[in-house]
């Protein structure tokens, strides 16, 4: 009799275990879409963030919504047609340019010890290039298409912004009764959360661009306006992002002088000194403080399994994790003991 409980017991655990191992494995085929759809609830948070106001004062979901991507889309035009033109000579300017500082770069450091050292990286930094380029496109294949795509994120947002509760009730229906309540806190603490360091973090990107476009302009670096838009988007990824960005300021700023390109890093380390220092406490006082090496970590992790896709959204994935786990896990054994 025991020996057939247990074999019943091992025969129950080993079909949980491999139903466990599908689901595990169905999940990783559809990595992709998963990606996808958690771009489109980052994109939510954005829109969310912007309505919060329209919302405060009385105005329906609908017309803050309304309101919001009408006025995005105003703003959207209104920047291009001023600065577009003067965006993309700059940025073709800085395609042109790139090429020739590190030709000269090489040339420079050629028949030193340096030189060696320089290549390698250079070779690294290809081969990476390479294959982050060619998992976008494996991405977008998989997804059917980077217009499809494209499509898919923006009615995703949209959905999402517009009705937040009837997606939030469908995950807690899959969640037991008993859990539901605490998943609920930890859901709606981890929606503010994000809410939070995105509007924190795009106040700080703003800020990083126009600091970098300005110190470099004064220092007569080549294409100001471009590397400070760069400076400015890769400033949304924590860490690496910035570390890139000063990459090719440095090479450009070589190609004035060595005088300037010790001043350009001594600008770029001023700005990241006040960004992490100032302006970041300042900005993410209301979100989830992430501690620096988790957070460096998660995006090694994130871009080594999901590629490019993974290394922009390993940020905000992090703080939504961070908040659930402290909330469901955490804070649940604190309560215990």
């Amino acid at each position: 009799m025991r020996s057939t409980y247990r074999h019943q017991m091992f025969t129950e655990q080993a079909l949980i275990v491999l139903a466990l191992a599908v689901i595990a494995l169905m999940l990783w085929k559809i990595v992709g879409l998963l990606i996808l759809i958690f771009g489109a609830v980052v994109g939510a948070a954005v829109l969310q963030t912007c309505m919060m106001p329209l919302l405060r004062l009385g105005a329906p979901r609908w017309l803050a919504l309304l309101t919001v991507i009408i006025a995005l889309s105003l703003a959207l035009g209104l920047m291009s047609w001023a600065f577009g033109a003067q965006v993309s000579a700059e940025l073709e300017s800085l395609a042109t340019l790139l090429p020739e500082a590190w030709e000269q770069l090489q040339e420079q450091l050629e028949g030193t010890q340096l030189a060696p050292l320089v290549s390698d990286a250079a070779d690294r930094a290809s081969s990476l290039l390479g294959d982050g380029i060619s998992q976008v496109g494996m991405f977008v294949v998989s997804m059917g298409g980077s217009l499809v795509s494209f499509f898919a994120l923006i009615v995703g947002m949209v959905y999402f912004a517009a009705q937040p509760d009837l997606y939030r009730r469908g995950l807690l229906l899959l969640a037991p009764v008993k859990s539901r309540p605490r998943l609920g806190e930890a859901l709606d603490e981890s929606g503010r959360a994000l809410r939070y360091w995105l509007g924190g973090q795009l106040v700080a990107m703003a800020v990083t661009g126009l600091l970098v476009g300005i110190a470099m302009w004064l220092l007569n670096v080549p294409a100001p306006l471009g590397l400070g838009l760069v400076a400015g988007l890769l400033d949304f990824v924590p860490l690496v992002g910035p570390l890139i960005a000063a990459i090719p300021a440095l090479l450009l700023a070589f190609t004035v002088s060595p005088q300037t390109t010790l001043f350009v890093l001594i600008a770029y380390t001023i700005i990241q000194q006040i960004e992490g220092n100032i302006l970041q406490p300042l900005v993410q006082q209301r979100a989830v403080s992430l501690p620096p090496a988790l957070l460096l970590f998660s995006l090694f992790a994130a871009s080594t399994l999901f590629g490019l896709a993974g290394l922009l959204l390993a940020a905000p994935l992090t703080v939504v994790a961070f908040v659930l786990v402290n909330r469901l896990y955490v804070t649940r054994e604190e309560d215990a003991q």
